[in-house]
């Protein structure tokens, strides 16, 4: 199974491929280049063993088709249990899908970032039957925090200290509206 290139108004998030080199070392730096190679042969590999279609994907300007940030679905094994409201009680590492997004600083507070994810994760709930999509990110990053709550993301502080990656999370459930 493959996630199709999803469009939005603006946008189109795609496969990323090894001609976007240039594009992913402006956005998460330099020494990239085997890491595209293996998220874009990834694709085609968890298809081949009918595996989830984990994995960053390109967002780019329909208008250009300048790449300008990723987002994806990744595995994310954290300590939800540690969270208030989490329904399973156990307090260790458990498995979940894991929203990941990145759009390069020169285009945030446009509304990239929110219009990507909120197709990524209508594709998720419809097409792929998620349950729950998570993220996370650190109590100072408000911008992150922001998409969350648009998304109709539940916003939950990890009541410890540890571990530092974990401090806020962002928690939607199957059947959420996304706006």
């Amino acid at each position: 199974m493959r996630i199709p290139v999803l469009t939005t108004e603006r946008l189109t998030v795609r496969e990323l491929d090894e001609g976007d080199l240039v594009d992913v070392e402006r956005l998460f730096g330099p020494g990239r280049e085997r890491w595209l190679r293996w998220t874009a042969l990834s694709y085609g590999e968890h298809a081949d063993l009918d595996q989830p279609p984990y994995g960053e994907r390109a967002v780019t300007r329909r208008a250009d088709g300048r790449l300008i940030g990723a987002i994806g679905l990744v595995p994310s094994l954290g300590p939800f249990g540690l969270l208030p409201s989490w329904p399973n009680e156990r307090a260790g590492f458990l498995p979940e899908v894991g929203l990941f997004y990145e759009i390069e600083p020169a285009e945030r507070r446009k509304g990239y970032a929110h219009e990507a994810v909120t197709a990524l994760v209508q594709h998720g709930f419809r097409e792929l039957g998620l349950g729950r999509i998570v993220a996370t990110t650190t109590y100072d990053n408000e911008a992150s925090m922001g998409v969350m709550r648009k998304l109709g993301m539940r916003i939950e502080r990890n009541p410890g200290e540890e571990p530092d990656w974990f401090q806020v999370v962002g928690v939607l459930d199957a059947g959420t509206p996304t706006s």
